[in-house]
C-alpha cells in the first residue's frame, strides 16, 4: 500500500507528529504499507515561523510553500491512500483537502490537537486570523475515515462523519524504558513542552514559588532555553531530538499543568505519558483527557488548583518510595494501554480499510 502522508513539518521536529504517524511507520511498514513524507513546512520557513517578527520573511516563505503543496498534492492520484495529518496548509480554507477529495483517493484524517478552536500563536498572532478553523468540519466530512486522538476531538468529528476510531498519541516502549533511578537530593521537578506551551508552565509558577519556600527541589525546564522561575532553583534547556529521553531521565516528578479551555481539552497528553513510561511519577491538571490516562492516586496524581498542587507534589518530594509506586504504575499504563505496539496495529487495518473502500470506488 502507498501512502502520501500530508504532514505540517519537517521529519524528526513536531511532537505529535513524531509521536504518531512517525512512530507507527515501522510496524506499518511491517505491514506493507510504504509512506511517503509531504511536510509543509521547509527548512526556510523554520528557521523563521516560532520567531517573533520576521513578517515578509513567513509571508513570503509560506507563499512558496502553498504552491508547492499544491503540486504535491496533484499526485495524489498515485498514491492508495492519503494520511492528512491536522491539515493540509497552515494558512487558508481546505482548498487542498478538496482536491485530495475530487481526486477520488480515499484519506485518513488524524488529528491531536483541538485545530477547529480559534487559537492565537505567541510568535504569529497575527497569522492566527488566517488559520481558518472552521475548516476542520469540512475536512471531517470529506475523509474515509478519522483518528482523533481522544474522545473530546472524537465529539467534534462525529458532527461531522460517523467513520471514527480514538487512536490515542503513544509511546515507543523499546526505547523510552525505566531506568534505575537513585534518591535524588535535592528532588528535580520536570517539565518538557515547547515556546508555543510553556505559557502552560506559567500557570503554575506562584505555585512553585509557594513549594519553594518549604521544599528544596530543583526544576527542570526542557523545551525553552532561557526559563525562569525567581525563588526556584530553575534549570531551562533547549529540547532536542537525539538527547530528548536522557534529558527526561533525571527527572523525579513531571508534570503537565494546563488551563480549563477548550483549547487545552483537545491535549492527547503527550507529556503525561513520556514521563509514565520512564517511571517518573506524574503530576497533571485534570483537563481533557489527563482525567482518562491519570488514575488519581494510582498512576499519578491529578492537582485542581494551588492547594492540590502544592500538596501532591510535596507528598512526592518526602517519599521515594511513593515515587516508585506511583512511577510504576504509570510503566504498566502505558504498556496496556498508550504504547505503540498496541496501537499500530489498529492503524494499520483502518489504512486497509480506507484504501480498500477506495479501490472498490474506482471499480
Amino acid at each position: 500500500m502507498k501512502v502520501l502522508a500530508v504532514v505540517p513539518s519537517i521529519y524528526d521536529t513536531s511532537p505529535g507528529q513524531r509521536f504518531r504517524i512517525e512512530q507507527w511507520e515501522p510496524i506499518l511498514a511491517a505491514g506493507g504499507v510504504e509512506i511517503t513524507y509531504a511536510p509543509f513546512e521547509t527548512a526556510e520557513l523554520k528557521a523563521v515561523l516560532h520567531k517573533p517578527g520576521n513578517v515578509a520573511a513567513k509571508i513570503s516563505a509560506v507563499a512558496r510553500n502553498m504552491r508547492r503543496r499544491g503540486r504535491e498534492i496533484s499526485s495524489a492520484r498515485d498514491f492508495d491512500l492519503v494520511y492528512l495529518f491536522r491539515e493540509a496548509a497552515l494558512l487558508g480554507p481546505p482548498w487542498y483537502e478538496r482536491r485530495i477529495a475530487k481526486a477520488g483517493v480515499p484519506y485518513v484524517f488524524d488529528l491531536d490537537d483541538a485545530i477547529f478552536v480559534s487559537y492565537k500563536s505567541p510568535s504569529n498572532g497575527y497569522l492566527s486570523y488566517l488559520k481558518f478553523p472552521g475548516k476542520t468540519a469540512e475536512i471531517c466530512r470529506h475523509a474515509a475515515h478519522i483518528m482523533p486522538g481522544n474522545e473530546y476531538l472524537a465529539d467534534y468529528c462525529r458532527k461531522y462523519n460517523p467513520n471514527i476510531s480514538v487512536i490515542p498519541t503513544t509511546i515507543d516502549t523499546d526505547k523510552y524504558t525505566v531506568a534505575e533511578r537513585p534518591d535524588s537530593d535535592p528532588v528535580t521537578i520536570g517539565w518538557s513542552g515547547s515556546f508555543s506551551t510553556v505559557q502552560h508552565l506559567d500557570t503554575v509558577r506562584d505555585t512553585l514559588q509557594k513549594l519553594a519556600e518549604t521544599e528544596n527541589f530543583r526544576l527542570r525546564v526542557i523545551g525553552t532555553p532561557n526559563y525562569k522561575v525567581p525563588g526556584v532553583d530553575t534549570e531551562s534547556m533547549a529540547w532536542r531530538s537525539d538527547t530528548e529521553i536522557d534529558d527526561l531521565r533525571p527527572i523525579d516528578i513531571g508534570i503537565m499543568p494546563l488551563p480549563d479551555e477548550d483549547w487545552s481539552r483537545g491535549k492527547c497528553g503527550l507529556k503525561a505519558l513520556q514521563y509514565m513510561a520512564l517511571g517518573i511519577p506524574t503530576v497533571c491538571s485534570p483537563v481533557g483527557v489527563n482525567s482518562t490516562i491519570i488514575k488519581d492516586g494510582d498512576n499519578g496524581f491529578l492537582a485542581d488548583g494551588p492547594g492540590e498542587w502544592v500538596e501532591k507534589l510535596k507528598r512526592l518530594i518526602h517519599s521515594p518510595e511513593l515515587r516508585r509506586q506511583i512511577g510504576s504504575k504509570g510503566r504498566e499504563t502505558v504498556e496496556n494501554e498508550y504504547s505503540a505496539r498496541v496501537i499500530a496495529p489498529k492503524v494499520l487495518e483502518i489504512f486497509r480499510t480506507a484504501a480498500e473502500k477506495g479501490t472498490a470506488k474506482k471499480k
